[in-house]
């Protein structure tokens, strides 16, 4: 589950929030398997799609994160959820897109790394009223 700003996130919603404020994002990954799973590396990266085929995810200017966009995972068991909580900065308006991966964080498999991609979520920055 992705929620921004308190509201749920799917692949049809687009989030609205306001330049200059920070913008809560919580992640859920929620183990519904029968073993545990981890470790894992959470990392969300923001762009802008340019409609074109292009994305534009050099955006140090425009969008900061307040604390960190990589969190660890160490595991989660099974049935159980892990949350992690972090915080967006719009410095501009526009159309801005996140991308959340899970990466595998485990150096000591032979299988190569993997990446579990949730679907972007799309967010408009807004001038403030």
């Amino acid at each position: 589950d992705i929620l921004v700003d308190g509201q749920l996130c799917d692949c049809d919603v687009v989030v609205n929030c306001q330049v200059g404020d920070p913008v809560p994002l919580q992640v859920k990954l929620t183990n519904w398997s029968k073993h545990s799973v981890g470790p894992f590396a959470l990392t969300v990266m923001p762009y802008q799609d340019y409609q074109n085929g292009v994305h534009n995810y050099d955006l140090q200017d425009a969008i900061t994160f307040v604390g960190s966009n990589t969190f660890y995972i160490d595991s989660v068991k099974p049935t159980k959820d892990s949350v992690y909580f972090g915080a967006l900065l719009f410095l501009y308006t526009g159309d801005f897109y996140l991308n959340i991966k899970f990466h595998e964080d485990n150096c000591s498999k032979e299988l190569p790394l993997s990446w579990l991609c949730l679907p972007s979520v799309h967010i408009r920055a807004i001038e403030p009223v």
